[in-house]
């Protein structure tokens, strides 16, 4: 077993970051950075979606643990005082693995085609300027749409972003993306659904952006910059994300406490 740690810059993260290591260096287990087949996360969904990203390349061998050092995260099942815990099932016990769906994005500018892949949510907005765009879905016209901008989550990132914009929170084993309106102008003249939309595993989003310099596109909370943007594709990636779950914490559960709190 190769084991990469990933963490913030925090006081307390770093102070578990070493813990841990040390307990995985006394127990046998390898540290590799570069080619890890299990992924520790350390410090909350924030570092997670870093290390995503970092190990992007090698998603389809590899599987993450989240430690979380602060609140607890969608992303986190062990908490920093369990890391003892944890190197002892990574030694002796075999996990179960679960498996979410990914965001996967084309993006045509020009006569280029770029892909990028999210594990939360990708948005496209309009800069300084209303957002207007035609909306097909599965390849058939569904909408005009004008406002500040789109967002397209996945069932994970459905308690991130998306929430905000008002849509639902989407169980993550679901195979589903969803569309979510950003301030739509709504009017005599202009008409959006209002509402989100839920996309199954055989249908895609296409919106095709009026051209121009300032669109905004913001892959899991970074912006990507292009000059002129002209389609882009949403659709459910062939790929997943992986993780090793040694212990389960209910999903509805963590939304009570994150948005409810323990006693509600």
């Amino acid at each position: 077993m190769r084991v990469a740690l990933v963490y913030n810059h925090q006081p307390q993260t770093l102070a578990v970051a070493q813990k841990l290591e040390h307990e995985l260096l006394a127990s046998g287990i390898k540290i590799n950075a570069d080619q890890p087949n299990v992924v520790i996360s350390i410090g909350g969904d924030g570092t997670l979606l870093s290390a995503f990203h970092r190990y992007l390349p090698l998603i389809d061998d590899v599987r993450f643990i989240g430690v979380h050092t602060g609140h607890l995260g969608f992303y986190t099942d062990w908490r920093d005082f369990e890391l003892a815990e944890l190197v002892k099932a990574l030694k002796q016990r075999q996990p179960e693995t679960v498996s979410y769906p990914l965001l996967e994005v084309r993006v045509k500018e020009d006569h280029r085609v770029r892909y990028y892949t999210a594990l939360n949510e990708a948005s496209i907005k309009g800069g300084y300027k209303t957002l207007e765009a035609e909306v097909d879905i599965k390849g058939q016209f569904f909408e005009n749409f004008r406002g500040d901008g789109l967002c397209v989550s996945t069932p994970t990132g459905s308690t991130a972003y998306s929430k905000s914009l008002g849509g639902a929170v989407i169980h993550p084993t679901l195979k589903a993306l969803q569309m979510t309106e950003i301030a739509s102008l709504n009017n005599r003249l202009f008409r959006t659904l209002s509402a989100p939309v839920v996309i199954p595993p055989d249908q895609w989003i296409t919106l095709k952006p009026k051209a121009r310099p300032d669109l905004l596109l913001v892959v899991d909370g970074h912006r990507v910059r292009h000059r002129q943007i002209s389609e882009l594709d949403f659709s459910i990636s062939k790929h997943m994300i992986h993780f090793d779950r040694f212990k389960y914490t209910h999903f509805w559960n963590r939304v009570r406490d994150s948005f409810l709190g323990q006693d509600s």
